[in-house]
């Protein structure tokens, strides 16, 4: 107790600002362990959740006393708000040694993706092949060939039953990740290359059918791979389209060279609106559902060593997947991030407005990739001005810069549990960052040449990257 013993009346809210018990009043100096009690017993949870509490946007680290400022010391008698966030229940432990490096692609190794459960890997390259590896023996385990030229962008759909690739020439191939074979026809149509793939997320879309890709062509088509067909092609950017995602309220969202952001509905094809901005090409977009649609029925929380067969049908997935992202959705819209060579970022809720929320300024070059942290409650950005830069996720504020690469940032990687991030460089190394204390937690030398691509699995057992130098890295604790 502090020598006068204060107290102050406090009032515990929940992030969206509903109100949890009745204001009680407990001593200034009380710690984070003791607040974490307190707020487990009025939520009567029946499991301890770990919280973290803030006030006045300031996290409580150490004790209340420490966290509030002068002025609101002195004014007791008001009722002093804390609220809390509720954190991940499991850990991620940062990945500190690579366990191996595995040679087989031929030439750079462009884009590398684990599936929703982190079951399977696979990777893209130069040297036109998509390749899957096992990651339990940490060895090459198929070779996929139909491409003609580089392989440009891979994504799995989130149930982790295919793989989409799309090269160069403007083609899209549908693996299977179980026997390595090409399912269905290739799908042909753009002009120019592919920039960008996404599939329809599971709680729409339980068996997966529909996938959307975007061109250098300036076109963005929806398919239907069960059909091997193109279901519709949306035309309204004027240049090349550089990214594109599929909302979880069943919207697409198409970011171009052209500086616009256009809204589409995916069944029709109609333009909603087009959000503009930015100064310069729109180079990467990030949706706060994001991860939640990324890993589908799959919930990190409950990721075994050892991997359990998924026996269940569509429609048991797709509720799965759709009590997932209404959980982790809440009670606000989608909110989209974007950014951009002009080297700002702006926040978005393309859903009910074309005004952005938030201008993000700071980064010195240009932005190449944005992502919301799994809890949606931060947003980092890499860029060429070798920083990756933190910002809240909700208003866009900006909170940290996280400074050690000595080149261009080219990809990053969020852990599950939001409380680590890795990042990969044209520098050669790796980077774990902290996001709590926004320090560098280990750095991981190895590659060769430049870092092109990084992951982190989402049962959050590995991480995986590939580069310049070819190979593959496997990265575990």
């Amino acid at each position: 107790m502090t020598e006068d013993g204060r107290r102050v009346l406090v009032q515990f809210k929940s992030e969206s600002g509903e109100v949890t018990g009745t204001p009680f009043d407990i001593p200034i100096d009380i710690t984070v362990d003791k607040l974490q009690l307190i707020c487990n017993a009025l939520l009567q949870k029946e499991e301890t959740t770990p919280f973290s509490f803030f006030v006045n946007e300031n996290e409580i680290t150490d004790n209340l006393e420490k966290s509030i400022d002068s002025e609101t010391a002195e004014s007791l008698e008001k009722v002093l708000d804390i609220v809390y966030q509720p954190e991940a229940v499991f850990k991620v432990r940062a990945v500190t040694r690579c366990t191996s490096t595995i040679e087989g692609h031929a030439e750079a190794v462009i884009s590398v993706a684990f599936s929703p459960d982190g079951r399977y890997l696979s990777s893209g390259s130069g040297d036109t092949t998509v390749r899957f590896w096992d990651v339990n023996t940490e060895t090459p385990q198929y070779t996929c060939k139909a491409h003609r030229h580089w392989i440009l962008f891979i994504a799995w759909s989130p149930d982790g039953r295919k793989l989409a690739s799309g090269c160069k020439n403007g083609q899209i191939c549908i693996w299977d990740p179980a026997s390595g074979k090409q399912l269905g026809k290739t799908l042909t149509g753009h002009k120019q290359w592919i920039t960008c793939l996404t599939w329809k997320p599971l709680h729409l879309d339980g068996e997966c059918r529909n996938l959307v890709s975007s061109s250098k062509d300036g076109t963005v088509r929806i398919w239907d791979t069960s059909l091997s067909q193109c279901k519709l092609t949306l035309s309204g950017h004027t240049k090349s389209v550089s990214c594109v995602k599929w909302g979880g309220s069943d919207l697409l969202y198409t970011a171009s060279q052209d500086r616009t952001i256009k809204v589409w509905r995916p069944n029709d094809g109609v333009l909603c609106r087009t959000l503009e901005g930015h100064g310069h090409w729109v180079n990467t977009m990030a949706l706060s559902t994001d991860y939640v649609m990324r890993t589908g029925a799959f919930d990190p929380e409950k990721a075994s060593i050892v991997y359990q067969d998924v026996t269940d049908s569509g429609e048991q997935l797709q509720s799965k997947a759709l009590k997932r992202y209404n959980e982790a959705k809440g009670s606000s819209p989608e909110r989209l991030v974007s950014g951009s060579d002009d080297f700002t970022l702006f926040l978005w809720q393309p859903e009910e407005d074309k005004k952005p929320l938030a201008r993000m300024t700071g980064h010195a070059q240009l932005i190449n990739e944005v992502l919301f942290s799994p809890n949606a409650r931060m947003i980092a950005s890499a860029s060429f001005d070798k920083s990756v830069k933190l910002w809240d996720g909700r208003n866009g504020k900006y909170l940290a810069s996280l400074r050690g690469h000595v080149s261009r940032v080219y990809q990053i990687a969020w852990a599950a549990d939001s409380r680590l991030l890795a990042s990969g460089s044209s520098d050669s190394t790796l980077k774990v960052w902290d996001v709590k204390t926004k320090k560098l937690l280990c750095d991981l030398p190895g590659h060769a040449d430049e870092v092109y691509a990084v992951d982190w699995s989402p049962d959050g057992q590995r991480v995986a990257s590939g580069g310049k130098d070819k190979v593959m890295k496997i990265w575990r604790k």
